[in-house]
């Protein structure tokens, strides 16, 4: 079924104050996570909902949470999320770094104590609606991803995401896992019961795997990106650990490699950072936004090898699913609506998706 972006928001903003979320907080953490919905970034909307009310009744995430910053300098701050959802704290953290960077040119945010806070693309963006060049990391709580050679969970997804303003509306955004894919994708399968395509995820003993519980239940691995060593997996492998050297290292976050990761009383431990960086430290802005939209327009006009799927760049596909998404709604499959259900009636949430 597919249902209007406005009522898929008020649903996911229904669920969070049900939960405790104090009304404001929930209106904007509602939003990030129907933005990601309607472009088309499932594994990070509302199929994490079920997610966050398990880690909410085992006591690792404050729904009451009131992040704050407890170190700061005229170019950077650290923030301590108060065991909370990560939504809110990021988007205090990507505020910071951008009010930072009209100041002083650039600006950084790292948090500690935080949670999953949805798709990384979404704080970027904020960075390039201000006219700034941003870049997202975030740590992941998910230990499912062996380095590279090795026969044992060190890493995450670790995601990165990357935004510079060009034409209005129309960002260069690129958010990617570290991973082929992000975890939630594979869950999403596994919700409607498909298999994986090939080059997902990978058995205990190295092998190709198309079945979605791999990774989380059989002892198996997603894959770095890259897929295998073969196809230069070490890539997605250096830079996980270039994001979480950047997200926790940084900030004091739990190491993803610490054996009491996700697993302290009252938190999930993970860490994020945020860089807003203004292109006029170096040049106009407005000629840095023109080189933007110059370079990217020549990259589109690439003669596509089918001339049904033209070429892209980050941030085109996504705006391509939204706007069909807004017009025609947002889907949600049918085993993740019966687990919503569920959820809603478990905390009196209300109903809103017929």
């Amino acid at each position: 079924m597919a249902t209007p972006y406005a009522t898929h928001r008020a649903q996911i903003e229904a669920f969070l104050v049900a939960w405790g979320m104090p009304p404001a907080t929930a209106a904007g953490t509602a939003e990030i996570m129907a933005w990601a919905d309607l472009h088309g970034i499932d594994s990070h909307g509302i199929s994490m909902i079920p997610t966050y009310d398990a880690r909410r009744r085992d006591g690792k995430m404050r729904m009451e949470a009131i992040p704050r910053i407890v170190k700061e300098t005229p170019v950077s701050a650290l923030i301590d999320g108060d065991g909370g959802l990560g939504h809110p704290t990021s988007r205090l953290a990507m505020d910071t770094a951008i009010a930072k960077a009209k100041t002083a040119g650039v600006g950084i945010a790292a948090v500690r104590n935080s949670s999953h806070f949805g798709a990384c693309g979404f704080y970027a963006k904020m960075a390039a609606d201000a006219g700034l060049i941003g870049l997202v990391t975030t740590s992941a709580s998910g230990i499912q991803v062996a380095p590279t050679g090795g026969a044992a969970a060190r890493l995450g997804t670790d995601p990165i995401a990357f935004a510079a303003p060009g034409r209005d509306g129309q960002p260069f955004l690129l958010d990617m896992a570290t991973t082929t894919v992000a975890a939630g994708r594979i869950r999403n399968k596994a919700n409607e019961g498909l298999q994986c395509p090939p080059g997902w995820v990978q058995t205990k003993d190295g092998l190709p795997s198309t079945d979605p519980l791999e990774a989380r239940e059989k002892g198996g691995f997603l894959t770095s990106l890259g897929g295998t060593p073969e196809g230069s997996s070490y890539k997605g492998y250096g830079l996980a650990a270039m994001v979480n050297i950047l997200s926790s290292v940084l900030s004091g976050a739990t190491l993803i490699t610490d054996p009491m990761h996700t697993k302290n009383p009252g938190t999930m431990g993970i860490g994020h950072f945020f860089l807003a960086l203004d292109p006029g430290l170096f040049r106009e802005d407005d000629d840095f936004r023109a080189d933007v939209i110059t370079f990217t327009d020549a990259l589109r006009a690439t003669p596509p090898i089918d001339p049904a799927v033209p070429v892209m760049v980050a941030g085109d596909p996504e705006r391509a699913r939204a706007a069909v998404r807004g017009d025609q709604g947002i889907p949600v499959a049918p085993g993740l609506l019966a687990q919503l259900r569920q959820v809603a009636q478990a905390s009196a949430a209300p109903w809103l998706l017929g």
